[in-house]
């Protein structure tokens, strides 16, 4: 590249010269502007299409269950529920509140 001489120029010349820069400048900078711009939509749309995935968990069927109203049910997992205390308070075991699987269809 050679080196321009910019003190000999007249002004009209220099004027020219800043005014052919600025448009070059403008138009460079707007397409890399647009081409940012494209790129940031299809992050955009590439994440708002995700879903968050969830790790896939077995079904948890029923182990206890509570011999007055035998719609209440555990599973075993997490803390007792209250009918469950309440029993073990009793007396009772919690074999006795197991439910047999081979009498059950799940």
């Amino acid at each position: 590249m050679t080196k321009i001489n910019w003190n000999s120029n007249s002004i009209e010349e220099l004027w020219a010269a800043h005014e052919e820069i600025a448009s070059i400048l403008t138009a460079k900078m707007e397409a890399e502007k647009l081409k940012l711009e494209n790129r940031l939509d299809q992050i955009e749309k590439r994440n708002s299409n995700r879903k968050p995935e969830r790790r896939p968990y077995p079904k948890v069927y029923p182990r206890f269950r509570n011999p007055d109203p035998p719609h209440q049910t555990w599973s075993g997992r997490g803390l007792q529920p209250g009918w469950v205390r309440t029993l073990l308070a009793r007396g009772k075991s919690l074999d006795d509140l197991r439910i047999d699987p081979s009498a059950e269809e799940q």
